[in-house]
């Protein structure tokens, strides 16, 4: 609703044609349907859409990534991958499952399901939001961009530590561009993730409906908030170490390099400032679904809400200042070592207060055990196990043991892949009626379940043996006489069962979505506000605005069905009174924008290949195309900008009715 309007140039009901409002220069496109509606959408529904078919694409290849990696770790003195494979293909594991698969899945859910908990139309700035993802599929395609270039993959570790990523180094196995290309891609990254960060930030805190108040947000809300925050706070450090990594490498600067006064320890300052954060932005959003998911299933309001919202905001504020546990073993001195120690001792506690509280959410409550629960109840499970070993990684003298080992392995994979993932593909199952009115079929789901909680516990269980046994991490093969054979061989068996369980989550999901059960609104009897609206949602999210009365808002409704209905009836025509719901149109210029970002990054990085490469198909010397590449992507870049900030608001107005919600939800 847009007061600021004249009634007089409100369009009408939806069922009428929604003029886009002449701009500057043309007209903001309103195509409904097609591929165009897909280029230039701004709807928060449609852009999560987007975030989490792209994630899981990523969520495949880290997948087939980490299945090459241990088949070559199958048997001893394996040669199924060179020493020069094999370093490319971890690499692109830890990139992919951080950066492309988890990050941008739990933005999928972020986009689609937070503005509809706290009962806004979108998020605050719609083009802002498209462009986010945009510039995230620009830093992901530069990322790749080595399986088809010339110069291969990067091969230093996602941690790329100085000075792995000298140019000297990179030159003399891998060629100039590969490293350049991951260094540019990251950056192009943190741009989307800080974008898209800040437009959260605002819709959560100016964007609630009347009557949410902080305390009453849904817990997701809530892990979505902090999460932002971290993001904000902990990305400018990655920013500024990767612009240093490209000085020295392309600038003849000497950030890192010993040769030149450089410090390479300070690389890892820079990088575990944001790295220890990064954990915390994997696993929140996934505290945040769990929380949402077993009230819903154990038919009680989640035990100690309160608590659970503040342990999140200590455990991110705390992860701010536990960096260098990463670092024991470099020798920082005993009083930085026991500070640190006791800091990340002192995590253990806000995290371990969210466990109890999930299971005193579960303490005799009416548990229903469908898939989202089975995933749930596995996420906590695995949580914990991971959580144990990380208290032993605080502990100094036992750090020192274990560090660099496989134990450090089987444990981030515990928390990221049993939590984060696991919880996610639990929100995947939550909310899939709600975005596709359909329902999974729970045979399907829970064999699915069944067959990948045990490949991932038969892979990385044997892992804390194995590194207790002193195997190394980031080795490409390992002699026969070392003890490993067994462990190694489980771990892989179990890797491909777990492949397999992830195979069948995606054809069932696939199936479902073209033929699965379809089912009315609100299929789980759920608490929050999203449940309240048809499903799928219609564009305008709610025909009405939604007023607040409690915590679990949707479950309010639903047992004051009479004043509630009276206060909507109200709402409504105050609605009508101001000229109904006013919607964002979609532009092109969020994609144009970041197209330009996407060429000049891209010929950025790998200029000089560029260079060499066309040099080598005209058989003539070819100087400067790459720049002149990088300096046509920046002029599209600042086209589409500055077209955007002069394309002008757009927009229409629609005037749904109560009837419109119930022909929805009855359509199913």
């Amino acid at each position: 609703m847009d007061q600021s309007i004249p009634k007089n140039d409100f369009i009408g009901h939806e069922e009428h044609a929604p003029a886009a409002k002449r701009s500057f220069l043309f007209a903001r496109p309103d195509h409904k349907t097609g591929i165009v509606s897909w280029l230039t959408t701004v709807d928060h529904k449609r852009i999560g859409f987007l975030y989490g078919i792209t994630s899981l694409f990523f969520f495949l290849v880290g997948g087939a990534e980490a299945l090459l990696i241990r088949t070559q770790l199958a048997f001893p003195n394996s040669t199924f991958l060179t020493a020069q494979t094999y370093n490319e293909m971890f690499t692109m594991h830890a990139t992919t499952m951080i950066f492309l698969a988890v990050m941008p899945l739990s933005a999928a859910f972020f986009n689609y399901i937070m503005p509809l908990q706290i009962g806004a139309r979108d998020v605050a700035f719609p083009r802002l939001n498209g462009f986010a993802y945009w510039v995230f599929l620009a830093g992901a395609i530069i990322l790749n961009v080595g399986f088809i270039a010339k110069s291969g993959l990067p091969d230093v570790g996602w941690f790329g530590y100085a000075p792995m990523t000298a140019k000297a180094f990179s030159s003399e196995f891998v060629g100039d561009m590969s490293t350049d290309l991951w260094v540019m891609g990251l950056q192009v990254l943190g741009v989307s993730s800080i974008i898209g960060s800040l437009n959260f930030l605002v819709t959560i805190i100016n964007m609630r409906a009347p009557g949410l108040t902080m305390m009453r947000l849904p817990v997701f809300t809530w892990m979505t908030l902090f999460t932002a925050f971290l993001i904000i706070l902990s990305f400018p450090a990655i920013t500024i170490a990767l612009v240093e990594v490209m000085m020295d490498r392309n600038f003849g600067t000497h950030f890192f390099e010993v040769s030149g006064g450089g410090l390479p320890i300070l690389w890892q300052h820079l990088f575990w400032v944001f790295g220890h954060p990064e954990v915390y932005i994997l696993i929140l959003p996934a505290m945040g679904v769990i929380s949402e998911i077993l009230p819903c299933f154990a038919r009680k309001p989640l035990f100690g809400y309160p608590i659970v919202v503040f342990s999140g905001a200590v455990i991110g504020f705390l992860g701010f200042g536990v960096w260098s546990h990463h670092m024991f073993t470099t020798g920082m001195g005993t009083v930085a070592t026991a500070a640190f120690a006791l800091a990340t001792m002192a995590i253990a506690v806000p995290t371990g207060v969210k466990i109890f509280n999930w299971i005193g959410t579960l303490w005799k409550g009416h548990l229903m055990m469908r898939t989202p629960m089975m995933f749930a109840l596995g996420f906590v499970w695995m949580f914990m196990f991971g959580g144990f070993s990380g208290i032993m990684h605080s502990a100094a003298p036992a750090d020192a043991q274990q560090q660099d080992s496989y134990f450090v392995v089987a444990h981030f994979h515990y928390v990221l892949i049993g939590g984060s993932i696991f919880a996610l593909l639990a929100g995947i199952h939550y909310w899939f009626p709600l975005m596709f009115g359909r329902k999974v079929s729970e045979f399907w789901g829970k064999l699915s379940f069944w067959v990948i909680f045990a490949g991932f516990n038969i892979t990385f269980f044997p892992m804390h043996f194995l590194g207790l046994n002193g195997m190394p991490r980031r080795t490409f093969t390992y002699d026969g006489n070392m003890g490993w054979n067994s462990g190694n061989l489980i771990a892989t068996i179990g890797a491909f069962i777990l492949g397999i369980g992830i195979a069948v989550y995606f054809v069932v999901m696939v199936y479902t979505y073209f033929k699965g059960q379809k089912v009315g609104r609100d299929p789980w009897d759920a608490r929050t506000l999203e449940w309240s609206i048809p499903n799928p949602p219609p564009a305008h999210n709610f025909d009405v605005t939604p007023k607040v009365h409690a915590r679990d808002a949707f479950w309010y409704e639903k047992n004051n069905k009479a004043e509630v209905e009276a206060e909507k009836a109200k709402q409504a025509a105050d609605d009508e009174a101001h000229g109904g719901i006013h919607m964002p149109s979609n532009s092109w210029f969020p994609i144009i924008t970041a197209a330009g970002f996407l060429i000049g990054a891209l010929f950025f990085a790998g200029h000089n290949t560029f260079d060499h490469t066309m040099s080598d198909l005209l058989g003539k010397d070819i100087h400067g195309w790459g720049v002149m590449g990088a300096i046509i992507g920046g002029v599209i870049m600042f086209f589409g900008a500055w077209m955007w900030s002069v394309e002008g608001p757009g927009g229409y107005h629609l005037h749904p009715t109560k009837a419109d919600g119930d022909d929805a939800a009855s359509s199913h």
